[in-house]
């Protein structure tokens, strides 16, 4: 049977897009795969994978999706007003984004810039997420990465998949971070001993790692500045 016609609950386990797109990241699911993650449902008869190839097909693709009106998007089965709405605002924050001018990128030159812009969406995570701050030789942020995302206490981290990342990135140093869903940002044995692998890794790659930051709930630890480096 075709993926587009599966219901949700009928995909192996660890290939529904939700899970793919936290396993591989966002970039890595298609046009479908997307708009199923914004519908999250079908109608009675149709899957919402088949619905979301539908409404991408018969609108010419994601582009001719965000040319379509309220009332045209009503009009597809399966498609209430609550989801035109949930589309319809995803659309315009992209055409605002896209008629913006192109944002600062942010600059990290100590540990508290690096905190101040993971804080926020990671203090109250429930599970451990461990990624990368790719930085340029002026120290700004090109991108961020997350390489796992584990269990209550620990997370599976893979140096490959780090230098990866940093090397498609042409990065010139590395930030990395993780948090503890405890909340306590202490460094753990492990801790410790994972950044200096990466470290001694880093170095043979000629990728340097300036920095590790654990975030707890509302506080964090930097390597750097408890000179664990």
């Amino acid at each position: 049977m075709k993926p587009y016609m599966l219901w949700i609950k009928e995909m192996p386990p660890g290939q529904t897009p939700r899970e793919r797109l936290e396993r591989y990241g966002a970039e890595a699911l298609s046009d479908v795969d997307l708009l199923t993650i914004l519908l999250a449902r079908g109608s009675r008869n149709l899957p919402v994978t088949g619905l979301s190839l539908q409404v991408l097909g018969e609108c010419g693709g994601l582009k001719g999706l965000m040319r379509q009106s309220f009332s045209r998007l009503l009009k597809f089965k399966g498609l209430g007003q609550a989801k035109v709405c949930q589309i319809c605002a995803v659309v315009e924050i992209a055409r605002r984004i896209s008629s913006g001018g192109p944002e600062q990128a942010a600059v990290i030159s100590r540990p508290e810039d690096a905190a101040g812009l993971l804080m926020s969406r990671f203090s109250f995570e429930s599970r451990e997420n461990f990624g990368i701050l790719i930085l340029d030789t002026k120290n700004q942020v090109k991108k961020e990465k997350i390489i796992s995302i584990g269990s209550l206490n620990a997370s599976i981290v893979h140096p490959r998949e780090i230098f990866h990342q940093a090397i498609m990135e042409s990065a010139a140093s590395l930030i990395l971070f993780h948090n503890h869903p405890s909340g306590d940002p202490t460094p753990s044995r492990e801790d410790i001993s994972l950044t200096r692998r990466l470290i001694k890794a880093g170095k043979l790659m000629g990728i340097e790692i300036l920095d590790h930051i654990i975030i707890g709930q509302n506080n964090y630890a930097s390597f750097k500045s408890m000179d664990l480096l």
